[in-house]
């Protein structure tokens, strides 16, 4: 088989929001989460300086605000937010449900000649 398909839900939830999507579908490059954040959840204080993570949250129901390095910014639904590896994150969720996808990878070095480019062949319609 040429690919692995989880339903998030089948995932067991890790700090009362968290579906960590990475070992059941055994990536090896990029880190994939679910947050499912109740009313007044907020997550953990943390940075990926030792693992060189960049992260992109993705709002994909409600309305949250993650705090980047002491400055909250405020999402809603559709708004994503790039992250460096050495910047500290913390979502903090107000009187709403909301649901981000987290997405991480080790960042990009521009070491093999490559322009930077994405490929974008076999997204096209």
């Amino acid at each position: 088989m040429s690919y692995r398909k989880v339903n998030y839900e089948d995932v067991e939830e890790v700090s009362s929001a968290m579906h960590f999507l990475s070992d059941p579908l055994e990536t090896e490059q990029v880190g994939v989460t679910v947050a499912r954040c109740d009313p007044g959840w907020n997550s953990k204080p943390h940075d990926h300086t030792d693992n060189d993570h960049e992260e992109i949250y993705v709002l994909i129901e409600g309305a949250a605000t993650v705090v980047v390095d002491d400055e909250p910014v405020e999402m809603e639904a559709g708004d994503a937010l790039w992250i460096p590896p050495s910047s500290t994150r913390q979502i903090r969720n107000d009187d709403q449900e909301s649901a981000f996808v987290l997405v991480s990878a080790p960042s990009i070095a521009d070491d093999d000649g490559d322009d930077g480019e994405w490929s974008l062949s076999g997204f096209a319609g």
